[in-house]
């Protein structure tokens, strides 16, 4: 994820403030920040097959843990701005900390309840809480330091999210995941108090790695609250006052880099969410070999933003993306097609080629807009709804085709294919829409 924009500011922090004073406690506790939030994010393609089988859910209701979190983010996405010029920056971390904490904490009644609403309402209130901590802990550390190295200490915290990606599915594969699969024919047949059992026993495995999770973040919280952190405050750029919120979209290439971001994020999300029931079903794996592959997933996803920034050097941005969306796409018609281990390592291919697609459509969808950054920025981070809503569709998809997971990819793929579009032609800066 990106941060989210905090209009038409930037935030600084006092010269005086940073002289003589040891900033890497403060910038370490920063990273730790990224890397907590990765892990939620990146547990998540654990917890859909986990929860569909705990709780009994068609694949469609399973997709509402991503609906759950991101639609946390889009209706955060303004009040953790005004949350953060009210408060400031440390008290906002400290208020997302404890509301993640409070959320993962409720995953223990949720799974002794056997609720999946339970569960919906935990993760809601940790996207909550990782919404503000993403707000104010991008900004802060841009500003953390030197002014001339602040892209490097932003990218320096986000590999922190990046290792998350890799240690998040092996942590969910080896507490979460038990490795054991009923078929619905054998669970009829149990007898109605051995049948609540299992599904309890199951549910109960995310009780100690959440419990563990919150009370990590409170901890952090603790150490945020121990320590003196430099001030920082917001600085008004008068040369981008007058951005119109809904004005902005009459930038075509802007609505088309709208556009293009949620079906992004949808792509991206749909490709993890049935990463497992994928490499189950189509793969041939067992569930713990599954889980195990979708951290080999993470870090193709790493290695591949490493690669593609360096080929950005030489290939221009719009071709690159042309060029890995058209990958992207062609993966995923494969994984529809094939089956076997060669499935697995589609789905790999595709974390690599989606690698910089986020940053890309982003950068691509505000440029040159002036006055207008600042508001198209708000929509450009708003469109991560697209996270929300195209899992859920794919899940209907493959509940229609008996189950089959593999015939749910082609909403990704025609994801994709709308990539290539933007790549392609979408991008051009041209004449207002109106």
């Amino acid at each position: 994820m990106a941060n989210i924009s905090t209009g038409a500011e930037s935030a600084v922090i006092n010269e005086s403030d940073l002289k003589g004073k040891n900033l890497m406690v403060p910038f370490a506790l920063i990273c730790s920040l990224f890397f907590l939030w990765g892990m939620v994010h990146n547990t998540d393609g654990i917890l859909i097959p986990h929860l569909k089988k705990a709780c009994q859910l068609s694949n469609a209701q399973s997709t509402l843990v991503d609906t759950a979190v991101y639609a946390a983010y889009f209706l955060m996405a303004i009040p953790a701005g005004i949350l953060l010029r009210k408060l400031g920056y440390k008290k906002s971390i400290l208020v997302g900390l404890c509301l993640a904490a409070i959320g993962a904490a409720l995953f223990i009644p949720a799974a002794n309840a056997l609720a999946y609403t339970g569960f919906l309402g935990a993760l809601f209130i940790i996207g909550c809480g990782i919404a503000i901590l993403e707000t104010a802990a991008n900004p802060y550390a841009a500003v953390l330091g030197d002014p001339a190295k602040a892209t490097t200490r932003l990218n320096l915290a986000a590999a922190f999210n990046g290792v998350a990606a890799m240690v998040g599915p092996l942590v969910g594969t080896l507490f979460i995941l038990s490795g054991k699969s009923l078929t619905q024919a054998q669970l009829d047949a149990m007898p109605s108090a051995e049948r609540t059992a299992y599904l309890l026993h199951e549910a109960s495995s995310v009780k100690v790695p959440y419990g563990i999770l919150a009370g990590v973040l409170v901890l952090v919280a603790i150490l945020f609250g121990l320590t003196k952190l430099p001030e920082i405050k917001n600085v008004t750029k008068e040369e981008t006052a007058g951005g119109s919120f809904l004005g902005t979209l009459r930038h075509k290439h802007l609505a088309w880099g709208v556009i293009t971001q949620f079906f992004y994020v949808g792509a991206q999300t749909c490709v993890i969410s049935f990463f497992i029931r994928m490499a189950i079903q189509g793969g041939g794996f067992d569930e713990k070999t599954a889980g195990f592959w979708l951290a080999v997933y993470g870090a193709f996803f790493v290695g591949g933003r490493f690669i593609g920034t360096f080929i950005l050097q030489y290939i221009k941005a719009p071709k690159l993306l042309a060029i890995y969306a058209i990958s992207a796409a062609a993966l995923c018609g494969l994984a529809i097609l094939i089956q076997g281990v060669f499935v697995v390592y589609c789905l790999c291919g595709i974390g690599f080629f989606m690698s910089i697609m986020f940053p890309t459509i982003f950068s691509l969808g505000i440029d040159g807009l002036g006055e207008d950054t600042a508001p198209a920025s708000s929509f450009m981070i708003m469109s991560i709804v697209g996270g929300a809503i195209l899992p859920y569709i794919m899940g209907m998809v493959i509940d229609f085709s008996h189950d089959k997971i593999q015939p749910g990819y082609i909403i990704p793929l025609l994801c994709f294919l709308v990539i290539v579009y933007f790549g392609l032609s979408g991008h051009k800066i041209k004449k207002h829409l109106v």
